[in-house]
């Protein structure tokens, strides 16, 4: 039986957020301290839209490809957010987190019957691929940034962004009940396990949050990792660390 030929469809508010990246790189162009923090903002926050929508975009798609055809028809293959199933949760929020504190929250936007994916390894690559999106969009930044010639204004606004990328792989492969790091370790844990796993499942994440917002060393081990992990992917942590400082300018 030949295989489902699938149409992807990318809707039209991608494209805006797309556009709103765009806009806020070329404002990081201009030689002017307000347009460029404006810019950084922009390509920042919109850069970042962007990856959440690919995050569960790839989650979503791996899926399918794996035995899950109901992900086309809950049209979480359009990159529409409006699709997800908790826009405020998976979208809104994670926005606010990077904005209050640097980090990169995950989002938990996209239902998948499990039961209708072939095997234990694609279940595991299903939780897995979000995170390597991010993984290879934060690598693909930094070489654009190591191998292109750009104003300093857009060369640290990408290096923040690159770095941001880094970290949201990271928190996302811990292995904690609700997020992809567990959820790629799951199919292959035992009965016991898995319900354990899913009575913490609903606070667990929260208590990771809490722990990296209000207890300093967390976080600040977090980010040593983080920054660490993306030095050896070859980001320039100095250039992302003066992006950081013009995306959080209320601070300066």
């Amino acid at each position: 039986m030949p295989r489902r030929r699938l149409a992807i469809q990318v809707s039209p508010i991608f494209l805006l957020l797309i556009a709103i990246t765009v806009a806020g790189g070329v404002l990081c162009t201009f030689d002017n301290e307000v347009m460029l923090t404006t810019g950084v903002v922009l390509l920042v926050l919109g850069g970042w839209a962007v990856s959440l929508c690919l995050h569960e975009f790839g989650h979503a798609i791996t899926a399918f490809r794996g035995g899950d055809t109901s992900i086309e028809n809950r049209g979480y293959l359009t990159l529409d957010i409006r699709r997800y199933a908790n826009a405020q949760m998976s979208f809104v929020l994670p926005l606010i987190f990077l904005l209050l504190g640097g980090i990169p929250l995950p989002g938990g936007a996209v239902w998948i019957n499990h039961w209708a994916i072939r095997s234990k390894p694609v279940r595991s690559l299903v939780s897995l691929a979000g995170p390597l999106i991010n993984l290879v969009l934060g690598v693909a930044l930094a070489i654009a940034v190591a191998l292109v010639p750009m104003p300093v204004g857009l060369l640290v606004g990408l290096s923040y962004l690159a770095l941001v990328q880094v970290l949201a792989f990271l928190l996302n492969i811990l292995p904690v009940p609700g997020l992809d790091g567990y959820g790629a370790l799951e199919p292959w844990l035992s009965q016991p396990a898995r319900e354990l796993g899913e009575r913490v499942r609903p606070w667990a994440p929260l208590a990771l949050f809490a722990l990296l917002f209000l207890v300093r060393p967390v976080a600040q081990v977090f980010f040593a990792v983080g920054t660490l992990l993306f030095t050896v992917l070859g980001g320039d942590a100095e250039a992302a660390g003066y992006g950081y400082s013009q995306f959080v300018f209320w601070q300066r």
